[in-house]
């Protein structure tokens, strides 16, 4: 007798991608931030990988401040971003830019 759960849970729903106008830092670890101040969503791009965007929502206009006053944005995102929540955008082939 096969007792192999074959229920499948529903997949989640894919949000939609927001664009959020991203600038350039000088860091070996991070590419570019951006922040949605109505939202209060940080964006980040990290300077190796796919070039995939990371959303954090519900970031403070102060910790966007500091991130991007740090002097060194990797170890910044290290202790205060990463441990947030965040949802993950794949840049696609008919992306502006791409």
């Amino acid at each position: 007798m096969d007792t192999t759960n074959t229920a499948t849970a529903a997949a989640p729903k894919a949000k939609p991608y927001t664009p959020i106008p991203l600038t350039p830092v000088q860091s070996n670890q991070i590419g570019a931030i951006g922040y949605d101040a109505a939202t209060q969503t940080l964006a980040v791009c990290f300077a190796r990988g796919a070039g995939a965007i990371y959303h954090y929502p519900g970031v403070s206009p102060e910790l966007h401040a500091e991130f991007m006053a740090a002097d060194s944005k990797g170890i910044f995102f290290g202790q205060r971003i990463r441990p947030l929540p965040f949802e993950k955008f794949t840049p696609s082939a008919d992306a502006p830019g791409k």
